[in-house]
C-alpha cells in the first residue's frame, strides 16, 4: 500500500511512523516552509513541496499537474489529510485520480461550516440558529427573529480563528459590508453561551469504534480571543453528557456519511436551556495536544489506530481496536514570556506529559479520581497566570 499524506502544518508524526510500520510506502505531501521540521525521515519514502502563494494557501492546478507527473512512475492507493486545512485537498485529489476515499461533497461537511451546519439541521440534529450572508433579505430577516449577540464565522478557518462577535444588527451590517467579495466566505449564528465539549473518535464501517468525550474548560473562542489559558478534561465516564454526546456524534457521522477515519467533533451545552448544540466536526485527529490527553486517559494513539484503520481498509481485513483504559485526565496549556518554561514548581505525580515548546508551557495529568484532575487544573492556571502567562492578538 501507497500513501500520500497530505499536510500544510507540521503534524501526523505518528500516523506516519505507524503506517511505515505497518509496511506502506509513504510519500508526503507539504509546504516548502516545513522541510526542514522534524518529520520522521527514516518513514518517509518521498517528499513533495508546494510553494506557498498566501498564507498555507496552495495551488491546486499545479499540485495536480504535478502529482499527474509523479504518477507516470508511481502509484498512490490512499490519501490522508493530516489537518484540518487539507481536508479538501485531499478530497480533490482523491477525486481527480479517482482514488478511493472521502470525495469533495463529503469532505464538504468536514470543513465548511456552513455545509455542516445545513446538513446536520436536515438531519434533526440541533444546532444554534444560522444563516447564510448570500442574501441581504434573508440576513435582514433572521436579525428580526434571532435576537443578539451573534457570532460571524468564516466557514473554512480552524478553531476559533477569525470568529467576531457582534451585539447589534447595526454592527452586523457594517462587518458585513467590511468583509466586501467576501461575504459568501462567512455564516452568522447565534451566539449561545455554554459549555464546550469535545469528542475524539475513531469510525469503521459507519460506527464509532472509540470515543473519548471531554469538556473544554476555557472555550477556543474564550482562549482565542480572550487571551485565557487552554484547559480541557476528560469527562465523567458513563455520565449523562458522557452518553449524550456519544449518541450525538455517530448522530453527525452517519448523517455527514463517515465511513471511517478519525475525527474531532464539538458540541455546546446551552447554559440557558441545558440543550446540547451541534458546534463543528472533522475527519482528522484533534489539535491542540489533544491526542496526547486522549492517549493518556484511554491508552489509544488517535494518529498510530487510523493509520492502521487506513491499512485495514485498503487491505480488506476487519480493524480491531486495542484495549482500551478509563483513566480520568486533563490539559492545561499557555503562552508565556520567556522561552523556555520552568517546571520547577510543577512535581506533582498526576503529571505525566510536559510540553516542550518554545514560549509555552503545558501539562496532561491523570488520575483515577476526576475531582482531582479538576482541582489540578485550576492550580494550575493559576499559578501560570500569576508567574509567566502571555497572550498574543488572534487573526
Amino acid at each position: 500500500m501507497t500513501i500520500l499524506c497530505v499536510s500544510s502544518y507540521f503534524k501526523g508524526v505518528k500516523f506516519i511512523q505507524q503506517a511505515k510500520a505497518e509496511g506502506a510506502t509513504v510519500y508526503l505531501l507539504t509546504s516548502l516552509s516545513l522541510k526542514n521540521d522534524p518529520w520522521p525521515w527514516d518513514c518517509i519514502d518521498e517528499a513533495f513541496y508546494v510553494e506557498e502563494e498566501n498564507d498555507h494557501d496552495w495551488n491546486m492546478f499545479n499540485i495536480i499537474n504535478g502529482l499527474a507527473y509523479t504518477l507516470r512512475s508511481k502509484k498512490i492507493d490512499r490519501v490522508v489529510a493530516l489537518d484540518d486545512f487539507d481536508v479538501e485537498r485531499a478530497a480533490h485529489i482523491r477525486e481527480h485520480f479517482r482514488i478511493p476515499g472521502m470525495g469533495q461533497t463529503t469532505a464538504r461537511y468536514f470543513r465548511d461550516k456552513l455545509a455542516m451546519r445545513i446538513k446536520a439541521n436536515d438531519a434533526g440534529i440541533n444546532v444554534p440558529a444560522f444563516s447564510p450572508l448570500f442574501n441581504d433579505a434573508e440576513v435582514h430577516e433572521y436579525t428580526q427573529n434571532v435576537p443578539a449577540p451573534w457570532l460571524v464565522k468564516p466557514r473554512s478557518e480552524a478553531s476559533a480563528t477569525g470568529i467576531k462577535k457582534i451585539h447589534s444588527a447595526e454592527e452586523l451590517w457594517q462587518h458585513i459590508h467590511g468583509l466586501g467579495d467576501k461575504r459568501h466566505e462567512y455564516l452568522v449564528e447565534k451566539f449561545e453561551p455554554g459549555d464546550v465539549y469535545h469528542i475524539d473518535a475513531l469510525s469503521q464501517d459507519g460506527k464509532l469504534i472509540f470515543a473519548r468525550v471531554s469538556q473544554y474548560l476555557n472555550t477556543p473562542f474564550e482562549v482565542a480571543h480572550g487571551g485565557g489559558i487552554f484547559r480541557s478534561h476528560v469527562c465523567e465516564f458513563g455520565g449523562k453528557d458522557d452518553k449524550a454526546l456519544r449518541a450525538m456524534t455517530q448522530d453527525v457521522m452517519q448523517a455527514f456519511g463517515m465511513v471511517f477515519s478519525a475525527s474531532h467533533t464539538e458540541f455546546i451545552k446551552s447554559h440557558s436551556t441545558g440543550r446540547f448544540y451541534f458546534l463543528e466536526t472533522s475527519s482528522r485527529v484533534g489539535g491542540a495536544n489533544l491526542a496526547e490527553m486522549v492517549e493518556a486517559s484511554s491508552g489509544i494513539s488517535l494518529w498510530r489506530e487510523w493509520a492502521k484503520l487506513e491499512i485495514a481498509q485498503f487491505e480488506g481485513k476487519k480493524y480491531k481496536l486495542p484495549k482500551t483504559e478509563k483513566i480520568y485526565a486533563g490539559i492545561v496549556v499557555s503562552l508565556i514570556r520567556d522561552f523556555h518554561a520552568d517546571y520547577s514548581s510543577f512535581t506533582d505525580e498526576e503529571i505525566v506529559w510536559k510540553m516542550d515548546k518554545d514560549y509555552h508551557i503545558g501539562m496532561i495529568i491523570t488520575d483515577k479520581k476526576r475531582q482531582r484532575i479538576l482541582e489540578l487544573l485550576d492550580n494550575y492556571a493559576t499559578h501560570i497566570f500569576q508567574n509567566s502567562h502571555a497572550s498574543a492578538p488572534s487573526k
